[in-house]
C-alpha cells in the first residue's frame, strides 16, 4: 500500500491534508480588514448602518402609523343617512338579536386604534348585509355600550359615529 501513500503502522495518509474551511470562516474573513484586526471592517460598517437606521426609523414609523392619537377626529353620521341594511342591523343590536351571521356580536379588538381606546371586550362587531354579496361583505357596525355605535363601510379602515 505504499503507492497509496498509507503508512504501514498507522494506516493513515501521509499526504498533507487540505485544511477544509467552513462557509462561516470564509464569511468572517471577508469582513476582516487588511490590518488583521478581526472584524474591524464589519464593526465599522455595522455601526454606520445602525446610525443610519436610527436616523430613518422615527420618520418611517410615523409615516406608516395607522393609529389615531386624537388627531384623527371621527366623523358623525345620522341614523337616517345610513343604508336600510345598516338601520336594520342597528335595530337588531338594540333588541339584542337574533342576528343573521354567526360572527355577529363577537368582540372587536380595535387593534388599529381607529376607535377611542377602551378596555378589552368593550366593542362588539355586527355585520351589515351587503346586497348581491354572498359572504359577509365589508360593512360593519361596531358598538360599545349602547348607544355608542360606529359604522364602517370599508371593513374597519374608517369609522363614523352613529348619531341618534
Amino acid at each position: 500500500m505504499f503507492f497509496l501513500g498509507l503508512n504501514q503502522k498507522t494506516k493513515r495518509s501521509s499526504f498533507p491534508r487540505k485544511r477544509e474551511s467552513s462557509p462561516i470562516k470564509k464569511l468572517d474573513s471577508r469582513f476582516r480588514g487588511n490590518d488583521g484586526l478581526s472584524g474591524f471592517c464589519f464593526r465599522k460598517y455595522f455601526f454606520i448602518l445602525f446610525v443610519a437606521l436610527l436616523a430613518i426609523a422615527p420618520t418611517q414609523a410615523h409615516a406608516h402609523s395607522h393609529h389615531s392619537h386624537g388627531g384623527d377626529a371621527i366623523q358623525f353620521v345620522a341614523v337616517t343617512e345610513l343604508s336600510a341594511e345598516a338601520r336594520e342591523t342597528l335595530r337588531l343590536v338594540k333588541q339584542h338579536g337574533p342576528f343573521p351571521f354567526p360572527r355577529d356580536g363577537v368582540v372587536f379588538s380595535n387593534y388599529e386604534h381607529r376607535l377611542p381606546q377602551q378596555p378589552r371586550n368593550y366593542y362588539h362587531e355586527y355585520t351589515v348585509k351587503t346586497p348581491d354579496v354572498r359572504n359577509r361583505g365589508a360593512r360593519r357596525i361596531v358598538c360599545g355600550p349602547l348607544p355608542e355605535c360606529y359604522y364602517s363601510g370599508d371593513h374597519y379602515r374608517t369609522f363614523q359615529r352613529i348619531k341618534e
